[in-house]
Formats: structure tokens, C-alpha cells, sequence
């Protein structure tokens, strides 16, 4: 008989994990500082959306909101505005003319692009500051924090 009890977690895994929860949580917020919004009005929120949407148009909305782990109907209403603010289209699905995706305006993509790349100025900036010692361990750190991101 097998006992599933879980895996002890080593000290060392729960230390790291709350530092870099921390460094998260502040690389966040300084992007949500420095470049939170451009001149369309772009929440960090809606920024994801759009990402979300350029990667796989025709994506619902009920799709979105899973992926983002946000309830429907916050998702809905910034599908809306950003409907209104003309940076995103819904098409007709092609396979279910009932039901429709989303894809990006022209508009839409030109803001996506502008805000990329204000963000990336923004971050390439920050670690134009660093040491090169430091910017060779976050060279380093790069593709254990890719794994960490996936499923």
C-alpha cells in the first residue's frame, strides 16, 4: 500500500521561492510605475489582453478570462473599452458563425507595439544599471526562470 503523502519542500526551494516572489512583485509594480500607461490609456491589464490576443487571434473572451484567471465578466468589460478605444475587432468564428473571436485592430497592434517596445526601454534601462557581474547572473538566471514558467 502506497501512502501519497507530499514531498517535503527543502528549505533552501521555500527561501528562493519567497525572494523571488518579492522581486516579482516590485519588478511589477515598477513596470505598472514606469510604463503604465501610454497615450491610448493602456492598463497593464488590457496590455495583457492585447498580447494575448495578437498570439492567438480569434480567441473569446470566456478563453481570456481563463487564461488571465479572471472572472468573465472583468474580462468582458475590458474587451469593451478596448472595443471602444478601437484597438480590438471581433470577427466571426469560422467554424461556429454564432459565436465570434477577437483579433487586433491596426490600431491595436500599433499600441501593442508602442508599448512593448516603452516597456522594454524602461527595462533595458534598469538593468543598463546594474553591474556586469550582476547582469552576467541575470544572464544566468534567464533559463531557470523560463522553466519556472512552465506547466
Amino acid at each position: 500500500m502506497s501512502s501519497s503523502q507530499p514531498v517535503p519542500i527543502p528549505e533552501r526551494a521555500l527561501a528562493l521561492s519567497d525572494d523571488l516572489r518579492l522581486a516579482f512583485k516590485r519588478l511589477i509594480r515598477s513596470m505598472q510605475r514606469d510604463g503604465g500607461e501610454m497615450e491610448a490609456h493602456v492598463s497593464l491589464m488590457q496590455y495583457m489582453l492585447l498580447a494575448l490576443i495578437q498570439e492567438q487571434p480569434g480567441i473569446g473572451v470566456a478563453a481570456l478570462a481563463r487564461l488571465q484567471n479572471v472572472r468573465g465578466p472583468t474580462v468582458s468589460a475590458q474587451v469593451k473599452s478596448l472595443e471602444e478605444a478601437g484597438l480590438v475587432e471581433r470577427v466571426p468564428d469560422a467554424q461556429d458563425r454564432r459565436r465570434s473571436g477577437l483579433q487586433l485592430s491596426g490600431a491595436g497592434a500599433q499600441a501593442l507595439d508602442t508599448l512593448r517596445a516603452r516597456r522594454r526601454d524602461v527595462m533595458a534601462r534598469r538593468i543598463a544599471r546594474l553591474t556586469p557581474e550582476q547582469m552576467d547572473a541575470l544572464a544566468a538566471a534567464m533559463q531557470p526562470l523560463m522553466e519556472l514558467g512552465q506547466p
